[in-house]
Order: structure tokens, then sequence, then C-alpha cells
């Protein structure tokens, strides 16, 4: 794939505190020919921590955009990129613990923004009230300890005391100890913080993959990077009555720019669909 040359020869600054230009930089860099610098003295735990000190009061897409805005007044760009990260139960497996990362790039000088997201089910997060060293050695295994780092906390809510960045056993002891003696609990957490999750920083590489795929896709008419989805409309029909059903019958993609949109019909590569999602089939 060749260099989009849009971007080539800017600078965009990552907007991270917590070294995810490790995942970014090298990827932006080699794509798409810009130069990547990481801003210093931002402090992006303003806009909320993993850990409950600070509740994350804007959504996840505000939140990526306010870093952006924040670390191209520190550095004086144009161009800057910013990830956020949520945690939780996978939308559709329920079961199973999810990474939802976004990743959000905005052009000031051409009056772009472009946006990606990524659902992952390669995670290590979890948490877990622990009475004992064997339970907090389980879990600790469990969460892929120590190449992932632990925070450990008096309780879940309301806690008095937390311990973040705890990646060496001696420690994760020490501090176990000492909470039990002068609280009588302790509750265990992964540190999602990126620079402390190795799987984490994975999926952030592969929605900057993403991301630089979406930016190549340009707008037929104009040229543009980032010619995206805008909506998805439903009523593929069902192979068996024909009824239009909830799935995807096309994809609108549509231009920031000139306002350019294609209708990308079957966008899941089947014209029709199994009667097991037909409403009216299988009531």
């Amino acid at each position: 794939m060749t260099q989009h040359k849009f971007f080539e020869g800017r600078s965009i600054v990552i907007a991270t505190k917590h070294k995810k230009q490790h995942a970014i930089a090298a990827l932006l860099e080699k794509e798409l020919g810009v130069t990547c610098i990481v801003p210093e003295n931002l402090d992006t735990d303003l806009l909320g921590t993993f850990s409950g000190e600070i509740e994350r009061e804007l959504s996840p897409i505000d939140a990526a955009k306010k870093k952006c805005a924040l670390a191209m007044e520190l550095t004086g760009t144009d161009l800057a990129l910013a990830s956020e990260g949520s945690f939780g139960a996978h939308p559709l497996l329920y079961f199973l613990p999810a990474d939802d990362e976004l990743l959000v790039l905005i052009d000031q000088k051409n009056g772009l923004e472009i946006a990606v997201r990524e659902i992952s089910t390669k995670t290590n997060y979890n948490a877990k009230e622990v009475s004992s060293e064997e339970d907090l050695l389980a879990f600790a295994q469990s969460a892929l300890f120590p190449s992932h780092g632990l925070i450990l906390k008096d309780k879940k809510e309301g806690y008095t005391e937390v311990a973040k960045g705890i990646v060496h056993a001696k420690e994760l002891l020490d501090t176990f100890k000492q909470f039990m003696e002068t609280y009588g609990s302790v509750y265990v957490e992964t540190d999602m913080r990126a620079h402390l999750n190795p799987s984490r920083m994975q999926v952030i590489e592969e929605t900057t993959e993403k991301l630089i795929k979406k930016i190549k896709t340009t707008c037929p008419n104009c040229q543009t990077p980032g010619f995206g989805i805008k909506e998805a409309t439903s009523g593929l029909p069902c192979e068996n009555c024909k009824t239009p059903t909830k799935s995807t019958l096309f994809h609108v993609y549509a231009c920031q720019k000139c306002n350019h949109t294609h209708e990308a019909y079957f966008p899941n590569g089947k014209q029709e669909e199994d009667p097991t999602y037909c409403d009216r089939c299988n009531p």
C-alpha cells in the first residue's frame, strides 16, 4: 500500500500521558509520512482515570477530542491524534470482557475529524475482592502479572487508599499485607493504563492500523481522506419469505468535505439473511 500524501511532511501530536506512542507512532510515520511528537506535561488523567479517583464526565469521543485540543494547544500544532479506552462486558458476547478502543485524528488545517473504533476480547480486564495471599496470587496469574500491572484498593467503592502500577511480586504482597492490617479488606483490579498493559497496547496498535486504512480510503469525488461509513440501513431480505430483516442491507459512505455519498449494498457479503434472524419466520 503506497503512502497517503495528504498528511506527508506534517507533524502530528499524539495526545498521551501513558506512552501510547509506542503502539502508534511508527505506523503513522511509515504509512502517512508524518513526524510524530508527544507533548510534555499533558495530564490526560484530568479527564478521568480508570481507577476511579477522577470520574470521566465526557463521552469517549468527546474525551478523545478534548485530548487532541489540549495537545495541539500545548505544542502549537494543527494535527493531533488521541485514544480513549473503555472496559466492560462485550456488547454481544456478554460473558467476555472487552477493550473498546477509540482513536480520533483531528486536522484543524483542513477541518477534518477521522475516528475509528475497535472492540476486542484481547484484554485481561478484571477485578475482585481478595482476602488471602492465595486468592491474590491466583488473580495476579490470571491477569498476566507481572507483565501487566495491578491496582490495589482497600475496597471497591468509596475507598480510602489506592496503590497503582504494581509490577513486582514483593510490592504486591507487601501492599496487600499493609491494606489487610489497616483496613481489613483488599480489592484488586487490573491496571488498564496503556504503558502497564501490553494487551491494551496491542489493541491500540490494531486500532491504529484500522485508522490508517480509513485515512487511505479517499472520497471518489474530491480525494479527501476518511471516506467512511456514516450510517447503516437495515432491510436485508429473508432468504425464505423475502421480508426485510433487521440485518444491514447497505452502508452509506460520506465525505466530510464535499458531502459526496455512496451506498454500498450487501456489506456482509450476502444478499439474503438466514431465516433464523427473520422476525416473521422466527418470531
